[in-house]
């Protein structure tokens, strides 16, 4: 893995210790990769879902990039917040997300709704995992925010996940 975030780190009067602000940029650079990989995949399911749910899986996935487009900002402003760089490229998300590629090919709601739900537990899990990562590293600001992305991807999760069960 490429370690950018000393590459540069601007002066903030912030007064999170310097270590500490390093560490959450690192953590946070990380979420931010899954974040846009997870807006992504949103698209590549609302572009590509065929069949009898289509309108409303197709809106429904639309939704759902719309709201992982402002998990990402909220990551990349933190970030920037803490005198780091967002690190956000197609390459940064490549190198570093941790969710599982979506499949190419898939056609039915059913399809996209198996591999979207994956996409939302998985990135739902990682979110999680920072709450835990920024309260050990006393960031109430950081932790706050991955609580409400949290939040968010839990009611879009549910929201997926619907259209799998009762059938």
């Amino acid at each position: 893995m490429v370690d950018t975030i000393n590459a540069r780190v601007y002066a903030t009067k912030n007064d999170l210790p310097e270590a500490t602000r390093l560490e959450v940029i690192r953590l946070m650079n990380q979420r931010l990769a899954d974040g846009i990989d997870l807006q992504t995949q949103c698209k590549q399911a609302h572009w590509n879902v065929k069949g009898p749910t289509f309108i409303a899986l197709h809106k429904l996935f639309d939704d759902i990039s719309g709201d992982a487009a402002d998990y990402v900002d909220l990551i990349a402003e933190r970030v920037v917040q803490l005198g780091g760089i967002a690190e956000g490229t197609v390459g940064m998300v490549e190198e570093r997300s941790t969710l599982v590629d979506f499949p190419i090919g898939i056609v039915t709601g059913a399809e996209h709704v198996a591999a979207l739900s994956d996409a939302l537990a998985a990135f739902g899990r990682s979110v999680r995992l920072g709450i835990e990562e920024m309260n050990e590293l006393e960031d109430a600001g950081s932790a706050d925010i991955l609580t409400e992305i949290s939040r968010g991807v839990d009611k879009w999760l549910w929201f997926v996940e619907a259209h799998q069960q009762g059938a």
